[in-house]
């Protein structure tokens, strides 16, 4: 796994992982001992992966499996942004890496790809002295679970056109950093939101918390 240009220039770090419990975790704990980012957390393979609500998230080999420690923001209370976007540069990144396919965002957490399951989102907030996030990323690349109570597919369906989990990656790394840029920038927020709504799923639609994922 390497990180893409943009990032590497703006001082992003990264780790690199060949199995743990789950990224998210790794994560908290260097936290707890003083990390304050901006740092990415990759790995291989989680054995305790987990998505929202702390919902069990499998974990194959070949699939992405990263999160990024970031304190660069001015208040707490603007932290729940950061899940939008992340949801953009996902979007930014998945097109770049696989072509202008049919890929949606479904709020809160979840990528889409014809309306299965593509990945999702984990935004953790820490309480200390700053401000500080840990944003949790999970895409099926190679692989996607098949006993789910819903749809789910992989970025390997598009056969050889289909992006690597290092290719895709190190183009996620710089969509990211480009789109707290324009967060933290201008209009912030609201430019965020239009990007995310353009990729929105279900808008207009009645969700029920059975469609909670």
């Amino acid at each position: 796994m390497q990180l893409g240009p943009v990032a590497r220039a703006q001082g992003v770090r990264l780790l690199t992982l060949g199995e743990v419990d789950s990224t998210n975790e790794e994560a908290r704990r260097l936290v707890e001992t003083g990390e304050r980012g901006p740092l990415w957390i990759v790995a291989t393979r989680q054995t305790k992966g987990r998505g929202r609500l702390g919902r069990e998230w499998v974990s194959p080999v070949g699939n992405l499996y990263a999160s990024y420690v970031f304190g660069d923001f001015d208040e707490p209370r603007l932290a729940p942004q950061l899940g939008f976007v992340t949801g953009v540069a996902a979007m930014r990144a998945l097109r770049a890496c696989a072509g202008d396919q049919n890929f949606q965002l479904k709020w809160p957490n979840d990528m889409l790809f014809e309306g299965a399951k593509l990945g999702g989102i984990l935004l953790e907030g820490i309480a200390s002295a700053a401000p500080l996030a840990i944003i949790g990323v999970g895409i099926n690349v190679a692989d996607a679970p098949s006993d789910l109570p819903y749809p789910a597919r992989a970025l390997a369906s598009f056969g050889a056109a289909a992006p690597s989990a290092d290719s895709l990656f190190a183009v996620f790394t710089d969509s990211l950093c480009e789109a707290l840029d324009l967060w933290r920038g201008g209009d912030g927020f609201s430019t965020v939101r239009e990007e995310w709504l353009r990729s929105a799923s279900g808008l207009g639609e009645r969700i029920s918390r059975g469609d909670d994922r």
